[in-house]
C-alpha cells in the first residue's frame, strides 16, 4: 500500500510541472506593455535613473543630477573629475538619505567594481565600499530579505575578459561582508536581447520576481529563482517607453507599480506605470 501511495504522490507531483511548465510559456506569449507617465529631458543621465517620494535622479558616468517631480527643477548635481577615481557608475537606488549606487572600472580590465554612496540632499560622497576585484563588472546591486543581490557583467565588445563571453554574466546573493552565498545564470531569452553588452538593471519586485533590463531593448524581463538547476527562468516580457539601462522602482506610488528608466538617445528621463501579472 505504501508503494502504491508513493507512485501515486509522485505522479500527481510529475502533473502538477507537466502543468506549470504548460503555464510559463502561455505567459511568456502574453505580451504586456508599460504605460508612459511622463518624460524630462535630462542629457546627463545617459546610465540609470532613481527615484524617491520627491525627486529623480539622473545617473551618468561620472555625474548625478536631482530634479523635482512636480515641476522638473533641478536642484543639485555632482561630477568626478575625469582623472578621479569615479569611472562608470552604473545604477543607483535611494534608501533614504542615502543614495546606493553601483560603480566598476568598465572598459578597464582586470575588471574591479565599488559601491559608492552620496547624501540625496545634496550628491555629496558619504562613503566608498571596494568589492575589488571579482569576477565581472557590476552593474546594478539592490538589497532584498537582509542581503545584497547584485549582477557582475561580462561582454561580448569592450571589457571583454578572455575565455569568456556575456553568457557568463550572473546574478549572485551577498551577504553584508559582500561574501557570495549563492548565484545564478541568465535565461537565453533574456542573453538574446543584449547584443554586444549585458545586463545594466534589475530589482526585486514587491510580487517577488526579479525585474531586469538589458542595455538597448526596450523591454523589462521577469524572472523568478529556479526549482532545480543554476539558471534563472524567465517568466514574461514587458515592453516599456525606454531602452534597457538601469531603471528603479518609485516605491512611493502606493497602490501602483511605477519605474523611471532613460532614454540614452533622446537623453529622457521616463517614468512608466508597470501592469500587474496574470496569477
Amino acid at each position: 500500500m505504501a508503494t502504491i501511495i508513493t507512485r501515486r504522490t509522485a505522479l500527481l507531483g510529475m502533473a502538477s510541472l507537466a502543468q506549470a511548465a504548460a503555464l510559463r510559456p502561455a505567459l511568456a506569449r502574453q505580451r504586456l506593455a508599460a504605460t508612459e507617465i511622463r518624460r524630462w529631458q535630462i542629457p546627463e543621465a545617459n546610465q540609470a535613473a532613481a527615484v524617491d517620494a520627491t525627486h529623480f535622479y539622473g545617473i551618468g558616468n561620472r555625474v548625478l543630477v536631482k530634479h523635482r517631480k512636480d515641476t522638473g527643477e533641478r536642484v543639485a548635481e555632482w561630477s568626478s573629475p575625469k582623472d578621479g577615481p569615479i569611472v562608470h557608475y552604473n545604477f543607483g537606488y535611494v534608501d533614504g538619505h542615502r543614495f546606493v549606487l553601483s560603480h566598476s572600472n568598465f572598459p578597464q580590465l582586470p575588471p574591479a567594481s565599488s559601491l559608492e554612496t552620496h547624501d540625496t540632499r545634496t550628491l555629496q560622497p558619504l562613503a566608498s565600499h571596494s568589492l575589488g576585484l571579482r569576477p565581472g563588472s557590476l552593474t546594478w546591486a539592490v538589497r532584498h530579505r537582509g542581503a545584497w543581490w547584485a549582477c557582475f557583467a561580462y561582454y561580448n565588445d569592450k571589457g571583454t575578459m578572455p575565455g569568456h563571453d556575456q553568457r557568463s554574466t550572473y546574478v549572485g546573493e551577498f551577504d553584508d561582508r559582500w561574501q557570495m552565498l549563492r548565484s545564478w545564470l541568465f535565461p537565453q531569452e533574456f542573453i538574446a536581447t543584449w547584443g554586444v553588452s549585458s545586463s545594466s538593471g534589475g530589482d526585486w519586485g514587491d510580487d517577488g520576481l526579479l525585474y531586469v533590463t538589458g542595455h538597448d531593448a526596450p523591454e523589462l524581463h521577469v524572472l523568478r529563482l529556479p526549482r532545480q538547476g543554476a539558471t534563472l527562468e524567465h517568466v514574461t516580457t514587458i515592453d516599456v517607453p525606454f531602452e534597457g539601462q538601469g531603471w528603479a522602482w518609485d516605491r512611493s506610488a502606493r497602490g501602483e507599480r511605477v519605474i523611471y528608466g532613460i532614454s540614452r538617445a533622446r537623453q529622457e528621463v521616463i517614468a512608466a506605470r508597470i501592469p500587474a501579472l496574470p496569477a
